[in-house]
């Protein structure tokens, strides 16, 4: 069979994208009554990092250990990548050694080009465009919350990034309308607008992004490698915090995500992530499960 890898949400089919979702759910109910599971004896994750990580590190080291498998954690300085290794070669070296790749990388085509010579699933952690890891936590997390996706209005307020473009394929895939609220000059790729204008609408304001919403989401305005845009961002992002008051123009029943780190007093009010809505850390949580379960479908 050929090999599969999850670079976008786009790379599994809707049915798909819900097997895993649903079979989440289910580790997570497994892991909660202390079921010892592991069917990646003898299995090797590897985990190549060029950008820092709190939540996608611990997730799949974690997630591996869980499933009896085990994960090599891989930097810039402690490979030839961080010496000008070409990515393809290191792609044919590294995926004859493991058994799965998870990279977290600045430009998307890095990992593209290191998947198309992978013997090995690889998994995106997060690129400059992508973060579909994330969405599939966000998405276990709706379910649980709230259960069906289909025919329900999503907020994305803030920038226009890698969050916004995966958020853009969910609503594609799983057949949800997403609003997205953003400053001028940072919104998504035009492109992207026009190819998916049928479940994705720019608005104006995050007031109309959030108006009868079910989920409201968002990140950091300033994202790693953008800090010399920090002052120019707070600036033009000020209008698009979300708080409390925000929330209320939303649907009674609405949530709040998001991706963390969090910057209290920025794109969240300081009292947002202590908010009865926020359902932030049970999303957090739901890395771990996810990834375990989309693992174990890219590894049967």
């Amino acid at each position: 069979m050929a090999v599969r890898h999850f670079l976008t949400l786009l790379d599994l089919s809707p049915a798909e994208l819900l097997e895993v979702l649903h079979r989440a759910i289910e580790l997570k109910k497994m892991r909660a009554e202390g079921v010892v599971y592991e069917p990646f004896k003898g299995k090797v994750l590897g985990m190549i990092f060029e950008k820092s990580s709190t939540r996608t590190r611990v997730s799949f080291e974690a997630g591996m250990a869980q499933f009896g498998g085990s994960a090599i954690f891989l930097s810039p300085r402690d490979t030839q990548l961080g010496r000008g290794e070409p990515v393809e070669d290191s792609a044919r070296v590294i995926s004859r050694m493991v058994d799965i790749v998870m990279i977290r990388t600045f430009a998307h085509d890095i990992i593209e080009r290191f998947a198309a010579h992978s013997r090995v699933p690889v998994i995106n952690g997060l690129t400059d465009d992508h973060h579909p890891c994330q969405i599939l936590a966000d998405l276990q997390t709706f379910i649980e919350h709230r259960g069906d996706l289909k025919g329900k209005t999503f907020a994305w307020v803030g920038d226009g990034n890698n969050m916004c473009n995966s958020y853009i394929h969910a609503a594609h895939q799983l057949d949800f309308q997403l609003r997205i609220a953003c400053p001028y000059g940072f919104e998504p790729d035009p492109e992207v607008l026009t190819q998916y204008k049928h479940c994705a609408t720019l608005v104006k304001t995050a007031e109309d992004a959030v108006a009868g919403a079910h989920l409201i989401a968002t990140d950091v305005w300033t994202s790693m490698g953008q800090e010399a845009e920090q002052s120019i961002r707070k600036r033009r992002f000020a209008t698009y915090q979300v708080n409390p008051r925000l929330m209320d123009l939303a649907s009674p029943d609405a949530i709040f995500m998001h991706c963390l780190p969090a910057h209290r007093g920025e794109e969240i009010s300081e009292d947002m992530l202590d908010d009865p809505r926020a359902v932030v850390w049970d999303e957090a949580e739901n890395r771990l499960h996810a990834q375990k379960a989309l693992m174990e479908f890219l590894m049967r």
